[in-house]
């Protein structure tokens, strides 16, 4: 069941475009910095002209805020409502496969696909930075000095840790999946939870409650980075996604083993 889902999801044209998207921005910052070369640091990171290194780091802080929501969205919420939108969820349901297993392998195949989506960037962004700007250690701006070999070890974490942060949505899209035939609005809400998170977790009077949001600790993982490392707030991001897929992914278990499937 989960070879079949996986050969169906990623034959898909949607799976392409996705990873297209969170592709080309690595590649935009590459060309954009190598033609018009900034002075000092970048995105508040790095002068991303001294070491190939630094592309992938700020196409991760670039993409978890925004794009990177809308990609795992869209594999997550088109998952179960994209097979109701075509007609073909009820002649899944005749195979002798439980309602459960044909969750839990679409499930997993979403999430699969956002993890790969993230280190697209990384990936992407290492291989066209070295290319443009070299195979350099890493200065942070608080003039550490991280080595290549430190600075990559710091980058797969990272990018596992963002890969990690966009559960909520990921398990927010899948169970509007399992409620709607509609794969828009299943994708949409994913997207607009991640939006409302942050609108909430920018607001100054809303602070006392800014860390149940779950946007609030997307960037703990550039503390890597720096001399002083903080790896606190990335536990508290790690767990902090725990209740939210939980929820949500209970929810929608629930509501489908219930649901009257006539798509």
């Amino acid at each position: 069941m989960i070879a079949v889902e996986a050969r169906k999801q990623v034959w898909r044209l949607r799976t392409y475009v996705g990873l297209a998207l969170v592709a080309v921005i690595p590649i935009i910052f590459t060309i954009a910095f190598k033609v018009n070369p900034p002075h000092g640091a970048a995105l508040g990171l790095f002068d991303l002209t001294a070491s190939g290194i630094n592309i992938p780091i700020a196409a991760l802080a670039g993409e978890s805020a925004f794009l990177l929501i809308v990609v795992v969205s869209l594999f997550a919420g088109d998952s179960v409502s994209g097979e109701a939108s075509w007609g073909t969820l009820r002649y899944l349901l005749v195979r002798p496969v439980s309602r459960n297993r044909l969750l839990g392998s679409k499930l997993l195949i979403a999430a699969a696909l956002a993890v790969a989506a993230t280190f697209v960037v990384s990936l992407v962004g290492l291989a066209v930075g070295t290319l443009a700007f070299g195979w350099h250690p890493v200065t942070t701006p608080t003039l550490t000095t991280v080595s290549q070999a430190g600075a990559i070890g710091r980058l797969a974490l990272s990018t596992l840790y963002v890969a990690w942060s966009q559960a909520a949505y990921l398990a927010f899209a899948f169970m509007l999946s399992t409620m709607t035939d509609s794969a828009f609005a299943a994708v949409a809400g994913g997207v607009g939870l991640g939006v409302v998170s942050q609108i909430l977790n920018n607001i100054s009077a809303l602070n006392g409650t800014s860390y149940i949001y779950p946007t609030h600790y997307v960037n703990a993982w550039q503390s890597l980075f720096f001399q002083q490392t903080q790896t606190s707030e990335m536990v508290h991001g790690v767990a902090l996604q725990v209740p939210y897929v939980i929820v949500f992914l209970a929810i929608g278990w629930w509501w489908f083993n219930r649901k009257d499937v006539l798509s």
